[in-house]
This record gives structure tokens, C-alpha cells and sequence, in this order.
């Protein structure tokens, strides 16, 4: 088997809709890509976890994997948690060469193009001159996480970031300050792949704070979104880093 298997790797999470979600946007990559091994893995409450499916991939004759993280911001979980759960599998699978690749966000121009589709699947348009958009993100204690999201929101017309925890402002504070330049309808776009519970109280704050908000669906399983998966994949199958990350 020349070709690299992609194992992609989700948090995980205890909303079952974010699982699902993950299994979608993991068929849409394979079916993009006929012929690669494509395989959904979890680091946490989901099943099968990444160990596992790095097992499975070598007792299936692999000699090389490029895990994929289903992450869209390199904060805590993409730079300790992945490396840590890659390491443990590795130092019993020594004859499997895995490379890691970077986040999805890591190149946020096609997302960015998914989450505009999104936006007019729920019925707005950046152009509207009226419209005022919270960039919804779930935050993190990594500032530099953040302040990428600020940067996107900051490429889009009237466009304010937000976050659900650990950082400024929250979703009814942007959406004030979206009202005091003259907003006058609120769009939500979530920079979330899946839903759940995180992005329930986003939702649930902007409705508190404008009833009639419209709430775009997160980016899901968007032919864009796995894409960029495969992407990501031939990234790491042709870095010059892959030889250097043997556990032999």
C-alpha cells in the first residue's frame, strides 16, 4: 500500500449529532478520494479512539498514515493531545510511519468559502447591506487560537467575532455591537464543523439577545470541508518531516 491511509481524528463530544456529523464529512472525503483508505477516529466519549484505529490500520498492511485532526483552530487539543495519543500508539507500532498533519483551519480560505455557502443556504448575503454577522467560534485559552477567528471576522463586511467560552466578547455582546453600527438584521455563522452543546448556547445567547436572528448552520460535512481533509492529507504524505516521524 503506497498511498498513506487518512486517519482522520474529531474531539469527540457527548452530543450524538456531532459524531454523526463526523461519520458524514468522513464518507464525503472518501468518496472524493475513490481508492484511500479513509477512517474516522476520536480522542475523547466516541469510539473507535485514535490508538485503535492506528492499530487497525497497520494490522491492515499500511506502512504509513497521515492523521488529519477535524480541528479548525491549533490550540491545546492539536498541539498536545493529538501529538500525545499519536505518540502512544506509535511506540507500539513500529513499523507504521504516521505523520500529523495541521488543522483544517490551518488554511482557512475554502472553510471560509463553506461558511458563506452556509450562510446563503439560511437565507443571507454579505452583500446586504443590512445584514450584521457574529462569527461564532467556541474559544479557547489559546489567545493566538482566538485571534485568528478575530482575523477572519475582520475580513468579512460587518462582521464581528464571538466566542462561546474562555474568551471576548460573548455572541450578545457582539451582536450589541453590531446593532451600534447599524445592523439591522443578526446572522450567526458558526465557526463550529458540527453541532452541539457549545453551539447550542451560542445559539441560545443570540436568540436571548435578538429573537429574530438567523442561525446558519455549522460547516458539517460541506464538499469544501472534505476537501480540505484530502488536502490536508497530501500535505503530510509529501512532507519532508513524514521520514523523520518513524516510530522505528
Amino acid at each position: 500500500m503506497s498511498e498513506p491511509a487518512l486517519v482522520a481524528v474529531a474531539h469527540g463530544s457527548r452530543d450524538g449529532r456531532s459524531a454523526a456529523t463526523m461519520h458524514r464529512l468522513v464518507r464525503a472525503a472518501a468518496a472524493q478520494a475513490p481508492g484511500l483508505d479513509v477512517r474516522l477516529s476520536f480522542l475523547d466519549f466516541n469510539a473507535p479512539r485514535l490508538p485503535d484505529v492506528l492499530h487497525a490500520v497497520a494490522a491492515d498492511g499500511h506502512r504509513r498514515a497521515v492523521v488529519v485532526p477535524l480541528l479548525l483552530g491549533a490550540a491545546y487539543h492539536a498541539r498536545v493531545d493529538v501529538p500525545a495519543a499519536v505518540e502512544a500508539a506509535t511506540t507500539r507500532l513500529p513499523h507504521l510511519r504516521v505523520t500529523v498533519a495541521p488543522v483544517l483551519g490551518d488554511d482557512p480560505a475554502p472553510l471560509l468559502t463553506a461558511a458563506r455557502a452556509r450562510l446563503a443556504e439560511a437565507g443571507a448575503a454579505l452583500d446586504d447591506p443590512g445584514i450584521g454577522v457574529v462569527l461564532a467560534a467556541a474559544g479557547s485559552s489559546h489567545e493566538r487560537a482566538n485571534d485568528v477567528v478575530r482575523g477572519l471576522a475582520a475580513g468579512l463586511p460587518r462582521a464581528v467575532a464571538a466566542f462561546a467560552t474562555s474568551a471576548e466578547p460573548t455572541v450578545d455582546d457582539a451582536i450589541a455591537r453590531l446593532r451600534t453600527v447599524g445592523a439591522q438584521r443578526i446572522v450567526v455563522l458558526p465557526w463550529f464543523l458540527a453541532p452541539g452543546r457549545l453551539l447550542d448556547r451560542v445559539e441560545a445567547r443570540a436568540l436571548a439577545a435578538d429573537p429574530g436572528a438567523i442561525l446558519a448552520d455549522p460547516l458539517g460535512d460541506h464538499p469544501l470541508v472534505a476537501a480540505t481533509m484530502r488536502a490536508r492529507h497530501r500535505a503530510g504524505a509529501a512532507s519532508p518531516l513524514a521520514a523523520l516521524v518513524d516510530a522505528g
